[in-house]
């Protein structure tokens, strides 16, 4: 019995290892690894085998550090507009477009007025691309909300729709609405960041 249970956690080990390697999200990489040097060190214990518990203890500590790193330090978000025809918007949307195609596929960059554009930056680097178009009413239906993949660990979501609710306020807009979810992950961000199902013509909405 002890035997399958080592060679169970080894094999553990060996695939949350293998998938941290696979994300490019600092904290899912570190918090991946990290569980599988734990395991690593249960099946080293198990096994009698002092390398692999040195080695993996060495290894969570140094997970653990970058963790506490991580989520204590302070980035500069800012929020900046955009023109449609701007060359680095062009540039960020070609060099993305792959992933951007799993998530918005029906988004044209071309200008449908009246629109309201940004991209967030996070210490300096475009992180997001946020385009809405709004109602006379004040429903901002998103055209795209596209984060890159190393940022999506919902600070961007929590600056756009918490630490800049007012400024959307100013620009007209009373609900953020969805009209199609393409992506399952897009849609468990969105559950996180307190949108509901619309009974009415929206896939998902949130009022600002």
């Amino acid at each position: 019995m002890d035997q399958i249970i080592s060679l169970g956690l080894g094999y553990l080990a060996s695939l949350l290892l293998a998938l941290s390697l696979l994300v490019n999200n600092d904290i899912r990489f570190r918090w991946l690894n990290s569980f599988g040097c734990l395991a690593f060190i249960l099946y080293g214990i198990m096994i009698s085998a002092m390398p692999i518990i040195i080695t993996n203890s060495l290894l969570l500590i140094i997970n653990s550090y970058s963790l506490v790193k991580i989520y204590l330090r302070h980035e500069k978000f800012d929020l900046l507009e955009f023109n449609p025809d701007d060359a680095l918007i062009k540039k960020f949307l070609d060099f993305y477009s792959k992933d951007i195609q799993a998530y918005f596929p029906e988004y044209l960059s071309e200008a449908n007025h009246p629109e309201l554009r940004f991209v967030v930056l996070r210490d300096l680097a475009i992180a997001n691309i946020f385009v809405v178009a709004i109602s006379p009413e004040g429903n901002a239906e998103v055209k795209i909300n596209y984060t890159v993949e190393k940022y999506r660990d919902f600070e961007v979501g929590k600056f756009i729709f918490d630490t800049e609710k007012k400024y959307l306020v100013s620009k007209g807009v009373k609900k953020i609405c969805y009209h199609k979810i393409f992506n399952k992950d897009h849609e468990r961000f969105l559950k996180i960041m307190g949108f509901n199902k619309d009974d009415g013509q929206w896939a998902y909405s949130k009022n600002i």
